[in-house]
């Protein structure tokens, strides 16, 4: 099992070295900040799983007397039908009391079913406010590569008023690309942790949305990348 689950604890590791990385390479940049956050809610994500793997007491104490409070009920009502022949004299009586006692028991079983439910939608609540965080820091971790453009290094043009600033060579932007990638499939595994013990639809769609997120992310980061190395094998044809 250990090669088929993963490790929150190896997961912040990875982080903390990325962070040590990317500001040894670039010291106070907006993209190790960003690092330290994802770090933050690394950790959220550890308490969160631990949530989710652990049952809420109080929940279930609750649900659990209310189920048996109606199973008590159900059953006297069983009981009472039973006993109709000796209470009741009218035919038209026992029909309605039957009725009655039918009608009980599917709206008791709706509500057993509703309470079954209170502890996942619990669960899934904090887990999905998690997965928001992780979405946001994807965006902003696109932001920050947004104007890394390869082709200014290649073809370099005057810049305008307006132009942002580029001091990075070839060298150096294609590490910081390669560090958003990099945070940006940490931040997809972070929302894999988050499933990996509990099996829930709803949550199962928000983290495979973030997958599907990061990927396409990292694609165009990707796409930089092969630009600045084919312009590496041109120059040194």
């Amino acid at each position: 099992m250990k090669y088929r689950e993963l490790d929150d604890a190896k997961i912040s590791q990875t982080l903390d070295r990325l962070q040590r990385r990317i500001g040894e390479r670039f010291p106070e940049s907006g993209l190790s900040k960003v690092c330290e956050e994802l770090i933050a809610v690394s950790r959220e994500t550890k308490e969160c799983v631990e949530y989710l793997r652990s049952p809420i007491l109080p929940v279930r104490a609750g649900v659990g007397a209310a189920i048996i409070v109606m199973a008590i009920i159900v059953m006297w009502m069983v009981v009472k039908t039973m006993q109709l022949p000796t209470h009741l004299g009218g035919q038209a009586d026992v029909v309605q009391f039957i009725d009655a006692t039918a009608s009980s028991a599917v709206f008791m079983g709706l509500a057993i079913l509703y309470l079954l439910k209170i502890e996942p939608s619990l669960k899934r609540r904090r887990a999905l406010r998690v997965v928001h965080q992780i979405r946001s820091l994807a965006h902003v971790i696109d932001m920050h590569q947004l104007t890394k453009d390869p082709e200014r290094l290649l073809s370099p043009e005057p810049d305008t008023s307006s132009s942002p600033v580029r001091t990075m060579t070839a060298l150096q932007l294609g590490r910081y690309l390669d560090y958003c990638s990099e945070l940006l499939s940490v931040s997809s595994k972070l929302s894999a942790l988050l499933v990996q013990y509990f099996d829930d639809p709803v949550l199962l769609g928000a983290v495979d949305g973030i997958e599907t997120l990061a990927t396409s992310l990292s694609g165009k980061i990707w796409q930089k990348i092969q630009l600045l190395d084919s312009s590496r094998i041109t120059h040194k044809a």
